[in-house]
């Protein structure tokens, strides 16, 4: 038998339309499954939930069949309530299936407590790098007669004296004597 004879006899043919009426019906229950699985076109728009604590937020989105993940609560904005969404993802007005689990970022509960360094005895540009860097903020400057011009001769927060290995809040104002070069 040749192969043509072979591609045009009706066992061929019954095994090709066989095939593709399996393929068709098989395509048709795809479609229809992902249809329903995926709720394809019914979607929800996430709220808006930036500045708002757990208790607010909270019922929202469990009335919105939302569920939400806490990611990170490290960053402080003095801004913003304490324990407030600081950040979102997804953003509001996203659409979203039912379910889906918004992430969030909460302002934590206060700038944490930064350890001084040394500083007395370096120089004030030294100091003001340290300080900085540590994320402190540079206050005023006194001077003090004291023969090392710009030196530290002590450092101040609110009128306190502050030492090395003392703690205080990120963002303080650190306030400098300094000596002016004179005896």
């Amino acid at each position: 038998m040749s192969v043509l004879s072979y591609l045009l006899s009706k066992s061929f043919l019954k095994t090709i339309f066989r095939i593709i009426l399996t393929a068709v019906t098989f395509f048709i229950f795809l479609v229809v499954f992902l249809r329903l699985n995926t709720r394809h076109g019914d979607f929800i728009l996430v709220p808006d939930l930036i500045g708002k604590n757990i208790e607010e937020f909270q019922s929202e989105l469990v009335e919105l069949d939302l569920q939400y993940i806490i990611s990170d609560s490290g960053n402080y904005n003095p801004e913003f309530k304490i324990n407030s969404v600081l950040d979102q993802i997804p953003k509001e007005n996203a659409k979203v299936k039912q379910g889906r689990k918004i992430y969030l970022t909460l302002n934590a509960s206060d700038f944490e407590m930064i350890e001084i360094p040394r500083i007395t005895g370096t120089t004030v540009r030294q100091a003001r790098k340290t300080i900085e860097s540590l994320g402190f903020v540079f206050g005023e400057i006194e001077y003090v007669d004291d023969i090392a011009r710009d030196e530290v001769i002590s450092i101040f927060h609110d009128g306190t004296e502050l030492n090395e290995g003392d703690f205080l809040k990120r963002t303080s104002i650190i306030d400098f004597k300094l000596g002016n070069g004179k005896q």
